[in-house]
């Protein structure tokens, strides 16, 4: 029998969490289900919560920047143990089979599975998804820091990779925000000669520390 899941939950657009619980089911033959140690809260998590996009189902339990350990695993996942530390983002399934899953672009699978999107996500006990999209993490990794790599971290690591940024270029980052902040260090890391451009004279200093060689 599969045992509940504590969640948190919002039981309608703009209204604070509370507590939820729901039976999640048999386990998929290719889901993992996972256990939360943490899990970061993301501005598409605000958006979910008021309906801004207008696909919001309530309850809702929202949570997309998952840390935690592997505790139960379908027949046919692969990869993954049972008591792996491991993350998971925005997505959580596609189909595996489309040109997009075939060729390295799951993300764009016209059948992709959001982790908050008509599921519920990581503010709780538990968490599943489709084996792929959940990421092995190195053991000693700080788990409240590292949920935010899964979602404002992919998205400023990934244009590196796709532009092709070298460590002999010279780059800019736009905004030293929740984003900004993680690409500067990535770009430093990177071995980038970095630019960081903000408004505020008082996020200067603190640009440096994360990795900019100047600020303008």
């Amino acid at each position: 029998m599969t045992a509940p899941i504590q969640a948190l939950a919002a039981p309608g657009a703009g209204q604070p969490l509370e507590p939820f619980t729901y039976t999640p089911g048999p386990l998929g033959s290719e889901e993992v289900e996972i256990a939360v140690e943490s899990c970061g809260i993301c501005h598409s998590d605000l958006s979910m919560l008021d309906n801004d996009w207008g696909m919001t189902a309530y309850p809702f339990v929202p949570g997309h920047e998952v840390i935690g350990r592997v505790v139960a695993l379908g027949e046919h996942t692969k990869r993954l143990s049972i008591g792996d530390l491991v993350g998971l983002g925005w997505f959580c399934g596609s189909c595996g089979a489309c040109d997009q899953c075939l060729s390295g672009n799951q993300n764009l699978c016209l059948k992709a599975e959001a982790t908050i999107v008509g599921r519920h996500g990581g503010f709780a006990t538990r968490v599943r998804a489709q084996w792929p999209w959940v990421s092995p993490l190195p053991d000693g990794i700080d788990s409240e820091k590292a949920g935010p790599l899964l979602c404002g971290g992919i998205t400023v690591f990934n244009p590196i990779v796709e532009l092709g940024i070298q460590p002999t270029d010279s780059v800019a980052v736009i905004g030293i925000g929740g984003l900004g902040h993680m690409a500067l260090k990535f770009l430093r890391a990177w071995g980038c000669d970095v630019t960081a451009f903000t408004t505020s004279d008082t996020k200067r200093e603190e640009a440096l520390q994360l990795g900019a060689h100047r600020t303008s």
